[in-house]
């Protein structure tokens, strides 16, 4: 059966101390410390500029075999010049984190919702977004998320699956879930699924910006989650699933609420020395 990993979207937030990291514990700490408890987890720092290369290479030393890091390609490529002479930054960060060797997982290309005035159809979008998938270097995995809801049809998940790219799945407030779309719409586009649970990030910072504890049940939600899951899980496809803490008000509870409606085979597999980065057979 094919793997499933479930890790938290960023290693470090404000409330953690305390709920999540032992008071008193120093920050260098902390990945080796969430190494424990997860073996996957989502970089969202790298969203907001390529790290220095000593920087990826200690969070390698960090964490033990087997362990996974997905990351955020940055926003300069997807927001900034959305897609457009980004060759050069697109190649620089790659081979920044080459230094994770094979505990480099897929690498999350995450566009903001489109105005109009930046692209007035999804056939703009994909005109653009075509050309850039074909030139991406194929010892990687990639993955893409949307937030246009109206662009997520059978056009959108076809050029993905043509080039081997993974639709990102998420459940944020304003996008269809899995279940919830119309039709009979294959989401999984390829040899691997990625989700995130993103939540409502206005409504919930309306209630708190301390990431401490669960304010809002998902329970309920994560059933139809794993109900979906298990299905592409008998597939034979690899799933890696990271939570936000504005999805529940605390990532870490929500993993683990997860990992308890799924069962055993959710527990992390860093001790088992497997290893699921980009070299690894896993994928293939």
């Amino acid at each position: 059966m094919a793997d499933i990993r479930i890790g938290t979207s960023a290693f470090t937030a404000a409330g953690w101390v305390g709920s999540f990291y032992p008071k008193g514990m120093k920050s260098t700490e902390y990945l080796s410390f969430y190494a424990t408890r997860f073996d996957a987890v989502e970089l969202d720092n790298t969203f907001y500029a390529t790290p220095a290369v000593t920087t990826v290479k200690s969070w390698y030393a960090r964490t033990p075999p087997g362990f996974l890091f997905a990351a955020k390609v940055p926003q300069v490529i997807t927001h900034d010049k959305v897609l457009v002479g980004c060759d050069d930054d697109l190649r620089n960060f790659l081979s920044t984190m080459d230094a994770l060797g094979e505990k480099l997982g897929p690498l999350l290309f995450q566009f903001g919702k489109f105005k109009s005035s930046e692209f007035k159809t999804q056939a703009e979008f994909l005109a653009r977004l075509k050309p850039f998938l074909k030139k991406l270097p194929k010892d990687y995995r990639f993955a893409v998320e949307i937030r246009n809801k109206d662009w997520l049809d059978l056009r959108f998940v076809e050029l993905l699956r043509e080039h081997g790219v993974a639709l990102a799945l998420i459940d944020q407030s304003w996008m269809p879930r899995p279940w919830e779309l119309k039709g009979n719409l294959d989401l999984i586009t390829g040899d691997f699924t990625y989700v995130r649970w993103l939540g409502d990030r206005k409504g919930i910072e309306e209630q708190t910006k301390t990431w401490d504890r669960v304010i809002i049940d998902r329970q309920g939600d994560l059933f139809e989650w794993v109900a979906l899951l298990k299905k592409v899980h008998e597939r034979r496809i690899m799933i890696l699933a990271f939570a936000n803490n504005h999805y529940a008000g605390n990532g870490p509870a929500t993993v683990e609420l997860f990992r308890s409606l799924w069962g055993p085979e959710a527990l992390p597999k860093i001790q088992t020395g497997q290893q699921i980065g980009r070299q690894s057979s896993l994928f293939d």
